[in-house]
């Protein structure tokens, strides 16, 4: 049969058998595979404790961009805490926790840290009950820590305003999820067919094509595509975060899941966007792994220097990549001091050879950390 046979590739009479061309696939997943290698061979190199700060970094990311692709903000900084606390990373003061915050990085560090661990129906269902601690998506009342059963129609993806919506997907019938996720979570345990890589791409796919839950299939698909790379990784500490790039490339995300959902069971198109956006992810890392060295040789080289609170949490930001220009009414700003000791900390900064003025005319002088 022909994919116009049906409108959705689970409807399909072979789904879910996938097939995909290898050969096509092979130079973007060797480029992959290649990218992973040389970011965990300069984290090998590093020691633990900036292979903790990499990792504290990537999973922030993660978990902020996760809950972002589906319109949601988290704090950073409650997101950063709940992460350090859970590691035992030391980063000074915590922010109060969050309810919400603490669900989803529940989740995120279930899925990775327990990578090896068997995924089970349980085991999702604590995941959703961790993204809904309330019972409740928005103003709505959801089944938690259930899959779906269709009570109010079914499951449908739309877009736009009530009365001119846009149907974008419809999932499998509830009657089915029973047997639609003891088959995917059988191939997730089980299945030795694909490459580890592979493997995270299509879990990804298939199971936010089932959509078992009434909301959070987005984010719990991504967590177990994480769980995957982990153990594609051979390692539960995360140094680069996929939800970000996705986020970064929003909409064609949802583009090429919908074509791919109306699509045939060749899901080659699909897999090779993913690891086009996988290695992006990968060399994000690699960026972000030269800002934690840079930031770690900043402190060794003015260890010893006496500054004080402002002058610290000042640095710290520039170091973070502040936005726009650091000016002397900022820096008032930020640290709510006056002018005057505003003025007076980034002079002393200056004589000390730590900040400098930065070049090019404006109305105010602007500073920037010296070379």
């Amino acid at each position: 049969m022909e994919s116009g046979d049906w409108l959705y590739i689970w409807q399909s009479p072979d789904w879910p058998n996938w097939h995909y061309d290898l050969l096509a696939l092979s130079a973007p997943l060797a480029d992959v595979t290649r990218a992973q290698g040389l970011l965990l061979g300069r984290l090998a190199d590093v020691g633990f404790a900036l292979r903790d700060q990499a990792s504290l970094l990537a999973l922030t990311e993660d978990v902020l961009k996760t809950s972002e692709i589906e319109g949601e903000k988290l704090n950073p900084a409650s997101v950063r805490s709940s992460i350090a606390r859970r590691l035992g990373v030391d980063i000074g003061a915590l922010a109060p926790a969050d309810r919400h915050v603490e669900g989803v990085v529940e989740m995120v560090l279930d899925a990775t840290l327990r990578c090896e661990d068997a995924l089970t129906d349980q085991r999702l269902w604590g995941w959703h009950a961790a993204l809904f601690p309330t019972g409740y998506s928005g103003l709505s009342r959801i089944r938690v820590a259930g899959f779906r059963d269709d009570a109010n129609g079914p499951m449908q993806v739309v877009s736009g305003p009530l009365g001119r919506q846009l149907v974008h997907f419809e999932a499998p019938p509830a009657a089915r999820l029973d047997a639609e996720m003891a088959r995917l979570i059988a191939w997730v345990n089980q299945s030795r067919d694909d490459h580890p890589v592979l493997k995270a791409g299509l879990a990804h796919l298939w199971f936010v094509t089932v959509h078992p839950f009434d909301d959070g299939n987005g984010r719990i698909a991504r967590a177990l595509g994480d769980l995957l790379l982990a153990r594609a990784d051979q390692s539960p500490q995360r140094f680069y975060s996929l939800s970000a790039q996705i986020q970064r490339e929003r909409r064609e995300y949802y583009e090429i899941l919908e074509r791919t959902q109306k699509g045939s069971l060749d899901v080659t198109a699909w897999l090779a966007w993913f690891l086009d956006n996988l290695r992006r992810a990968v060399d994000t890392a690699h960026h972000a792994l030269d800002a934690v060295l840079a930031r770690t040789r900043f402190w060794q080289r003015v260890a010893g220097t006496p500054l004080n609170e402002r002058q610290v949490k000042l640095l710290n930001r520039l170091l973070d990549g502040f936005d726009g220009k650091l000016t002397s009414s900022k820096w008032a700003a930020i640290t709510k001091c006056s002018a005057d000791t505003a003025l007076r900390d980034i002079n002393e900064l200056i004589a000390l050879g730590v900040l400098r003025r930065a070049q090019g005319g404006g109305r105010s002088t602007a500073y920037e950390l010296a070379k």
